[in-house]
């Protein structure tokens, strides 16, 4: 399979390479990211829940888990600890926070699991002032043309080549049916990625039986991507009812499966009331063009926004805006609590919106785009525009992370 190079490696780099981060750091994202990967290329010693023998040394305790590592280095450097799939032992937190504190001096610690550990790391933690997170994506065009960790939000535009840029479309961005690049392969990733989920992380996570009837909610998300959830339309559906809907569709997101985009209004409270839009984190799957380029925008700006956030740029969150009169733009990244960004998206239109710069003035974004997917790459800066601007896909997605 091609190698790579993945942004996560400079990250893990940069943490354990810095020596007033003594934190662990957490690599939080769907199964087939890359976060194994990139622990494993990093850790001098690699401890995986799944393995039995593995498992048994964690269950006999830190002082057991020590007796894997080396000592220090002849630089004085500290060894790297991997401690993967760790969130689906019980007590977990609690082997953490006694694990790091008592060896935190002679081991740098890194943490990759799927979606569970980041659920279970929010709020009320325990563990809060000894790591720092990250969240893993799939591949970006960003991602494509630079690894290094940016001094700033946005990067100087870059052209990516042609094959690239259609190999991103077509297969998505997760790295192994990317690198594949086959539609056999696809398929067959597609499929028991699917069963995985189902079978597997589902069960896991909740206690949820009727597995048919979650399956058929995903299928329905996947269809209506970039829609707006209609929770009681949805229950009728699948015969259920709409409070279980919306708990089986925030166990999909928590699964990493999709995720939703709430309005932005101007009163938080207002917004959390309204209705979310839904986008799978796998565009691949998506046959309808508009469809397909829209969820692709959305996954590149929702990866740029936790990347941001985990670099500490600021406060990010993605959105989209509609106003009384049904006037509506996709997506609208707020930074710092006041709209910065909106982003509409079309496919081969390029005459400007009318309704942007309307939108622009009733938010206040400083930044209106109509980002054109299908437009050739341009090299202009889109985020030196002063007005609603039409952008190139290609040179947009270029300048985030």
């Amino acid at each position: 399979m091609e190698n790579i190079g993945r942004i996560y490696d400079t990250v893990i780099d940069a943490h354990l390479n810095v020596e007033r981060f003594r934190q662990m750091l957490f690599l939080a994202g769907a199964r087939q990211t890359g976060k194994t990967t990139c622990g494993r290329r990093a850790a001098d010693v690699a401890l995986n829940w799944d393995n039995l023998d593995d498992r048994a040394t964690i269950l006999a305790g830190p002082r057991r888990v020590m007796e894997h590592v080396p000592p220090p280095r002849a630089d004085g450097s500290l060894p790297v600890l991997l401690l993967d799939e760790i969130h689906k032992y019980k007590d977990w937190k609690n082997f953490l926070k006694g694990f790091f504190d008592t060896y935190s001096d002679r081991v740098k610690i890194l943490v990759t699991g799927s979606a569970r550990m980041d659920v279970f790391g929010r709020g009320g933690d325990s563990l809060m002032g000894r790591y720092f997170s990250c969240h893993v994506h799939p591949l970006s065009v960003g991602e494509l043309l630079r690894t290094s960790i940016p001094d700033s939000p946005v990067s100087h535009p870059t052209p990516i080549a042609d094959a690239e840029w259609e190999r991103l479309r077509t297969f998505g961005g997760y790295p192994e049916p990317f690198s594949r690049n086959s539609q056999s392969f696809l398929r067959r990733w597609r499929r028991m990625r699917r069963i995985q989920l189902m079978q597997e992380d589902l069960r896991d996570l909740s206690r949820i039986h009727d597995i048919a009837q979650m399956d058929v909610l995903a299928t329905l998300l996947e269809r209506r991507a970039g829609s707006e959830v209609v929770y009681a339309s949805l229950a009728q559906e699948i015969r259920v009812s709409e409070n279980t809907v919306r708990e089986w569709v925030s166990i999909l997101n928590s699964l990493y499966f999709g995720f939703s985009v709430s309005p932005w209004a101007h009163n938080p409270d207002t917004s959390l009331r309204k209705t979310p839009k839904w986008y799978p984190r796998d565009w691949s799957g998506i046959e309808d063009p508009g469809k397909r380029n829209e969820t692709m925008l959305a996954n590149h700006l929702l990866k740029a926004v936790d990347l941001w956030n985990d670099f500490g740029f600021g406060e990010f969150s993605l959105h989209y805006y509609r106003d009384k009169q049904k006037r509506e733009v996709d997506f609208v990244v707020v930074r710092d609590g006041a709209p910065w960004l909106l982003a509409e998206c079309k496919s081969g239109q390029d005459r400007l919106s009318r309704q942007l710069s309307y939108l622009q003035d009733a938010t206040g974004a400083p930044l209106a785009l109509q980002v054109v997917m299908d437009a050739e790459y341009r090299d202009a800066d889109c985020f030196a525009a002063s007005g609603p601007t039409v952008v190139p896909g290609r040179t947009f997605l270029s300048q985030l992370p």
